[in-house]
């Protein structure tokens, strides 16, 4: 079903206190895409896939637009728009001003100011509890990349079909998966068939146990616990770890002060925080403690959208490196290319040169091949 997208409207944020894919591409989310034809706006299934809300930025303005079938009164389309408007402004938590905070992390912490000065409007988002469970169960031992493409098959597997957009017919949009979707028979078996390996088992026995606990109620009462309490009751869920757990106190149960510490976030605590243990080489619970502390110590109360400030800045840094890598490669593949056949000369002989040349033949080749096996 193509559906049909009512003009775009301001969110009421400015873009300097909101980045959209700085935001949305920084690991936080992974339902957010955009299209080849419009590379700069982002669209997802919101509200269990009643609409497909896409967002974009000027200079100056972000600006939203929801698309749906088109077939519900007035009424019901301007009850729609302001249940997405309030839906954004809580996902994005509009009534925090970002500049502010900035600027005081800034005077706190030199790294941060040199870091946050081109990478500005970089948001926490609140995001739903099920959803950001059950996401970041799978992403363990993986990256952004391969994560988005494993909750884009969940989605498609498992969640309602949303529609289409005019300008993208092949992809049609589908919201998250219910916790009952995830429940069935038979989910494990096409999780793995769909490349979740070991996480499938995770999702499932999670889904299972959060239905068992409530569902979506349960999660959200964990907002009304304290750090510790919280955190206890989500490293129950298999799957779960002290990692895990964090991230989804951070982004989708009000604990500001929560610190995710994966590889990214040690090799800024080793590199521009001096967080080196002399004991060990790996991150030990020990050390994963001592990172948040630290941070905690610098940032204060909401250190953990500071951390994710931080991260963001590692993964950008990582995705240019890893760009200006693929074309250095690609150049120097075009011109090995272009000087194929201009008289190159090889340092060592191939080995169907060498059975010609050498008094040894196959022999010699046989040795040489010895040689480089060992």
């Amino acid at each position: 079903m193509t559906l049909g997208g009512a003009a775009w409207k301001p969110l009421g944020v400015s873009a300097h206190d909101l980045n959209l894919a700085r935001t949305l591409c920084s690991g936080q989310a992974f339902t957010w895409r955009t299209s080849p034809s419009q590379p700069d706006e982002f669209s997802a299934a919101l509200l269990g896939g009643r609409a497909i809300v896409s967002l974009k930025q000027n200079l100056e303005h972000i600006f939203y637009r929801i698309s749906t079938d088109g077939t519900a009164a007035a009424s019901e389309a301007d009850a729609l728009d302001a249940r997405v408007k309030q839906y954004l402004h809580d996902y994005f938590q509009l009534d925090v001003s970002v500049s502010d905070l900035y600027k005081v992390w800034s005077s706190r912490d030199d790294n941060f100011q040199r870091r946050a000065a081109s990478l500005g409007g970089v948001r926490l988002l609140r995001q739903d509890p099920v959803e950001n469970l059950l996401t970041f169960i799978c992403t363990s031992n993986n990256n952004i990349a391969r994560i988005t493409q494993m909750i884009s098959k969940l989605c498609e597997a498992f969640g309602k079909n949303a529609g289409f957009l005019p300008d993208q017919p092949q992809y049609p949009f589908y919201a998250f998966p219910t916790i009952a979707s995830l429940t069935v028979p038979d989910v494990d078996r096409r999780l793995r068939e769909l490349g979740f390996g070991y996480r499938a088992a995770f999702v499932v026995q999670s889904a299972r146990k959060l239905e068992e606990k409530g569902g979506e109620s349960y999660l959200m009462g964990l907002r009304k616990l304290d750090y510790a309490a919280a955190k206890k009751e989500l490293l129950e869920f298999p799957g779960v770890g002290p990692k895990v757990a964090d991230c989804v106190l951070l982004m989708s149960l009000d604990q500001s002060g929560a610190i995710p510490v994966d590889t990214h976030v040690w090799q800024i605590a080793k590199r521009d925080y001096s967080l080196q243990p002399t004991s060990t080489k790996t991150l030990t619970a020990k050390t994963y403690d001592l990172i948040g502390d630290r941070l905690r110590e610098i940032f204060g109360e909401r250190a953990g959208w500071a951390h994710s400030v931080l991260f963001a800045a590692e993964v950008l840094a990582e995705t240019k490196g890893a760009k200006a890598k693929t074309k250095n490669t690609r150049t120097k593949g075009s011109e090995t290319q272009s000087t194929r056949g201009r008289g190159r000369r090889r340092l060592w002989p191939s080995p169907k040169r060498r059975r010609r040349w050498h008094p040894k033949g196959r022999q010699s080749d046989r040795k040489h091949e010895r040689r480089r096996r060992h």
